[in-house]
């Protein structure tokens, strides 16, 4: 299978202790830990800061599955959930596959932490997470919701510890099987 994890940070697997912007190692990412236990071509799509863009990049035509987990940036530069749910909508429609092959993974929830100071981001994340699951429903397309899997963050209260990345690609798995 030839998938395409597209994602922001978190799918890039950057360690929020590096101040460079640097990956953890790849046994403690999620794309990394889901190639090696499937044996799938995984291409990683992920990029720190990504918010959702206007449209899709264009995606080999062999492409089996396409994973998409964005909208924490987003929420993190100002917008509502409703606003990146529509910029995500906008985002998904550009998108040539076969909607079939496409998963679209609600973030996990945001807590508290040095990047997100207040309740009102992380009540937005979980909106978010409800505005994503009706779109998927809406638009035919596979869905998860990370908030389900008790992923673990870091001190930011954005991105995966690598135990986060652990639980996220052992979620991953149970909904791809």
């Amino acid at each position: 299978m030839n998938v395409i994890c597209f994602g922001d940070s978190n799918t890039y697997g950057y360690a929020p202790r590096s101040y460079f912007g640097g990956r953890y190692d790849a046994d403690n990412r999620w794309v990394d830990i889901l190639a090696a236990q499937t044996g799938w071509i995984i291409s990683n799509m992920g990029q720190n800061g990504r918010e959702i863009p206007s449209f899709a990049p264009s995606l080999p035509a062999d492409t089996d599955l396409l994973i998409v987990m964005l909208g924490i940036n987003d929420l993190l530069q100002g917008r509502s959930p409703e606003q990146a749910a529509e910029r995500l909508e906008r985002f998904l429609s550009s998108i040539s596959l076969d909607r079939k092959k496409i998963l679209l993974i609600a973030p996990p929830p945001v807590a508290l932490g040095a990047w997100v100071p207040n309740q009102q981001l992380i009540d937005d994340s979980h909106t978010f997470a409800q505005l994503c699951q009706a779109l998927a429903e809406r638009m035919g397309i596979r869905f998860a919701d990370a908030g389900a899997w008790n992923i673990p963050l870091a001190y930011d209260g954005v991105h995966f510890t690598e135990q986060g990345h652990k639980a996220f690609a052992a979620g991953l798995l149970e909904v791809l099987k």
